[in-house]
């Protein structure tokens, strides 16, 4: 059986957005054939459901609060306006390198052990990132931090898909909702926390390990489980008896991605909409500090830019949902973004409240790019694929972004040309948003 038949058995077969999750007393153990405690099975639900969240929490705060801190650390390791672009492009090229190993390591450990995994590599590079010393160090241990956030990145679409099938919308939105709580916490506090605990800019990045050790904990009990979660503990579809599954588990003929139009719009617009968020999150601070904006103010202005998500995170995706096409949110969400740029470039301090509150609702395309996922495939293995396509290609797109924007602010004597560029990014983010917006499936587009 070759690689993509061994994750289609796997993943198996979605059942439609109608069908309810349910705890059916009628399933049993494949181990013991006894039937599980309602109990145990609630419990497993509601620990993967702690699990999801948690891990979101700690897919962003390794960047905004280097974002917040990054004059200090500039300063600190003696980089150049250059090399500091570098290492706001950083996260975008991890997370297209080690996001496509995703299903990989997967379909090998299960994607419970791959995402226990990757928090304790986010851990891990929190805490030690600060103190290693020298500028190489200190992209080296980013790196192993990013790694681990795009093994999560990249499962937890197909998690979502696979154990909350009817559900994808909320628990997307969930998700969401807990990573822009994550992303804006670490934006806001990050400085607040340094100055409290001494004003040593290593300290106040490194703190953040304690809250992604804290995300390690619910997944231990799934990384034992080659599959992350039995299937009779409860959060499986009604009525899918063992044998109803046989036919899920045949071998099916491999799903040729790049042949799907839509499979490339979407990863397109996900690679857009990256850059525009990794500019924002590396570079936003900067631009209010250099227009007069104390750090404090310009991390809590970043801050605002962050929390609009997380009301927008879990709405947009519900509402995304009930839609036939997604297009129109995606102008919308566009609109409020050049805008923000706008009044970026002709008043970045005195109507700064304004343009974070803008550029954070534009923002928002992640959760949508993320719903979009879940709707333009058919099948958990179709998810997968087109998750990992969708996000490595993505974020291969959005890697020069931060990085120019970083030379233009060098050399171009200002913040003129980089926020010209970031307006000029939201137009074709626009047009491949309304393409991948599109009532279509990338099993339908792939077939032909």
């Amino acid at each position: 059986m070759d690689n993509q038949s061994s994750y289609d058995s796997m993943m198996g077969d979605m059942a439609s957005e109608e069908t309810r999750t349910t705890t059916s007393p009628h399933i049993r153990s494949s181990a013991t054939g006894e039937t599980p405690e309602p109990a145990t099975r609630a419990w497993t639900a509601r620990l993967l459901v702690l699990g999801i969240v948690l891990a979101a929490v700690n897919l962003r705060p390794a960047i905004t609060s280097l974002g917040a801190l990054l004059e200090e650390v500039r300063g600190g390791l003696g980089m150049s306006g250059s090399v500091a672009g570098l290492l706001t492009s950083v996260p975008p090229l991890c997370f297209a390198v080690f996001g496509v190993m995703a299903p990989r390591l997967a379909r090998r450990f299960g994607p419970g052990a791959v995402v226990c995994a990757g928090m304790a590599a986010i851990t891990a590079g929190l805490l030690i990132r600060p103190y290693v010393g020298g500028t190489a160090g200190f992209l080296a241990a980013s790196a192993l931090t990013l790694m681990g956030i795009a093994v999560s990145n990249v499962l937890m679409p197909v998690i979502v898909k696979r154990w909350f099938p009817d559900r994808v919308g909320s628990m997307t939105g969930l998700y969401s909702m807990a990573l822009a709580l994550g992303t804006a916490t670490a934006a806001a506090a990050t400085v607040p926390v340094t100055d409290l605990l001494g004003g040593s800019w290593q300290t106040g990045l490194a703190v953040w390990a304690g809250l992604a050790a804290v995300a390690v904990l619910p997944w231990i009990p799934f990384a034992r489980r080659r599959d992350g979660v039995r299937q009779d503990d409860g959060v499986r579809q009604q009525g899918a008896a063992p044998a109803a599954q046989a036919p899920a588990r045949e071998a099916r003929p491999a799903l040729r991605i790049t042949r799907s139009r839509t499979a490339w719009a979407l990863a397109v617009f996900f690679g857009l909409q990256a850059t525009a968020a990794y500019i924002t999150m590396g570079w936003m601070p900067q631009i209010f500090r250099d227009a007069g904006v104390p750090a404090g103010t310009a991390g809590l202005l970043l801050a605002v830019t962050m929390v609009m998500g997380v009301p927008l995170a879990f709405v947009i995706p519900r509402v995304a949902g009930r839609l036939p096409q997604q297009g129109p949110i995606v102008l919308v969400l566009g609109v409020c973004g050049l805008v923000g740029y706008a009044g970026l470039y002709l008043a970045p301090a005195a109507g700064a409240w304004a343009w974070a509150l803008l550029l954070g609702i534009s923002n928002c395309s992640f959760p949508l790019a993320l719903t979009m996922v879940g709707m333009r495939a058919r099948s958990g293995a179709g998810v997968a694929q087109l998750s990992a396509f969708a996000q490595s290609t993505g974020y291969l797109i959005s890697i020069p972004g931060p990085l120019l924007v970083g030379v233009l602010y060098q050399h171009g004597g200002g913040w003129g040309l980089p926020i010209a560029l970031m307006a000029g990014l939201m137009i074709p983010q626009m047009v491949v948003g309304v393409l991948a917006g599109r009532a279509r499936t990338v099993e339908e587009e792939a077939a032909r």
